[in-house]
């Protein structure tokens, strides 16, 4: 059995090197838009916490070094977004008394400095739904959601698939029509969350 394994790792290293060898040849440019989404997606088969996330990305590639690109999401969310990996990250007392349904747009620039190493920025405008225990609109709200990411592209079978491992800082400068009950828990923590890792994937055509 051991060996069988070895075997295999063996083999999907070769046959994962020589794809991702041959897409380098490839011109970014050679297809320059491209659709995707992230690995977030799976959270949505969580037991607890259950985000109901979905997400697409429209993007084009100006050069190999600059691309632009439009984000599609939402999400909801029952915790404060500031609170940082520890015993209190979903925390049942730092629980909202009910949950925030999002909806945003992100525009997004994607600047690639070295082979596939990139940084990014994501300014997404998002309708904020704020739901009480019974299922009941409270109100709505907006916020401002910034991402600031560092990743590394890895291209795969000639250039026509991608994957993004990354990792971000979040920051949310605007967030207004929060009601009470939830911003006396908000207030207790940062307006911005960081090392939130990331692992975005797409089509080029």
């Amino acid at each position: 059995m051991q060996k069988r394994l070895i075997t295999l790792a063996v083999v999907l290293t070769v046959t994962f090197s020589n794809a991702y060898s041959q897409s380098r040849a490839q011109d970014s440019t050679d297809r320059p838009c491209f659709v995707g989404s992230t690995f977030f997606l799976l959270g949505n088969l969580s037991s607890t916490n259950k985000p109901d996330f979905v997400q697409l990305n429209l993007g084009y590639r100006i050069t190999p070094s600059h691309v632009v690109s439009v984000e599609l999401k939402t999400w909801k969310y029952a915790w404060p977004l500031g609170i940082p990996y520890g015993k209190s990250f979903e925390a049942p007392e730092e629980r909202y008394p009910g949950y925030v349904r999002s909806w945003g747009m992100a525009f997004v620039y994607q600047h690639f400095w070295w082979k596939g190493l990139y940084t990014s920025i994501h300014a997404m405008n998002a309708l904020q739904k704020y739901v009480d225990e019974n299922n009941q609109k409270i109100q709505n709200g907006y916020q401002l959601f910034m991402t600031y990411r560092i990743g590394y592209q890895i291209k795969l079978l000639k250039n026509r698939f991608f994957m993004e491992p990354s990792v971000a800082m979040t920051h949310w400068p605007v967030n207004t029509h929060v009601p009470a009950a939830f911003k006396a828990l908000e207030s207790k923590w940062p307006n911005y969350f960081l090392f939130e890792p990331g692992l975005h994937f797409g089509i080029n055509f």
